[in-house]
Order: structure tokens, then sequence, then C-alpha cells
């Protein structure tokens, strides 16, 4: 039986972050699926980390492909994971596929602007902290 709770506030107990995690809904899992940004993106929009999209480029700050650069081709969210362009793993078959990174080891370096949803996400917020910067 698959239980997920809007209300679960945190837990100290492994087994019950990974439940929520597992278990939601894939509008919350795509939140979930966030990256930090660079130093220069963070001053521009004034923000520390974005939900990943394809299409941005990434560098890899953990693990075996650490300092990696390269293009997100694909976004899983089914296993909240996500595919970079440059980071392969050899089967053993031979055959090289894309490797699975965790967006938390990641760090986006450019912004994919082409979604005019997160254009004015990003104008939004823009907005929202001149307004309070003001008062």
């Amino acid at each position: 039986m698959r239980e997920w709770s809007r209300s679960w506030n945190s837990s100290k107990q492994k087994r019950k972050q990974r439940k929520y995690r597992f278990n939601a809904p894939y509008h919350i899992k795509q939140k979930l699926l966030s990256a930090t940004l660079d130093k220069t993106l963070r001053k521009t929009y004034k923000k520390r980390s974005l939900p990943i999209r394809s299409g941005d480029e990434v560098v890899v700050m953990r693990g075996t492909h650490k300092g990696t650069m390269g293009k997100i081709t694909k976004v899983n969210l089914k296993h909240m994971s996500v595919y970079v362009d440059n980071v392969k793993v050899k089967k053993v078959s031979g055959q090289e596929v894309n490797a699975k990174i965790d967006p938390s080891n990641l760090k986006i370096i450019k912004l994919n602007l082409d979604d005019k949803k997160r254009m004015k996400f990003m104008e939004r917020k823009k907005e929202l902290l001149s307004k309070t910067t003001k008062i």
C-alpha cells in the first residue's frame, strides 16, 4: 500500500525519509529533483537552487565522475535520477550508456531558458524580491 502525506513534517528515521521520497506524487518529486546554482546564477536570479530540466548544463560535484561537465539529456522522475550526456558507464557487454546521477550531486552552470513557464517563474521571483526590498 502506497501512503504519502502532505502533512508529514520530518523524521530522523531514514526509512521514513525514503518512504516520503519514493511514494511522493510526481509534482512533488519534480521539486525534490533540485540542484544548486553556480555563484553567478545565484546573484542574477537570487535563488540558491532550482529544479533540474533537460537541457541545463551541469557539473558533477561528487562521485567517480567528479568535475565532468555536460548537458542533461533525461530527467527520470520515477527513479529520481538525472542522465548527463558526458557521464558514461560501461556495461558488461562493453556497451557504453549514460549513468544515473542524483541531482544533489550536480551544480547548474547554465540554465535552459527555452521553457516560457520557467522564464515567467524567474521573472516573478525577481519582482517579488524587488518589492520586498523596497519596503
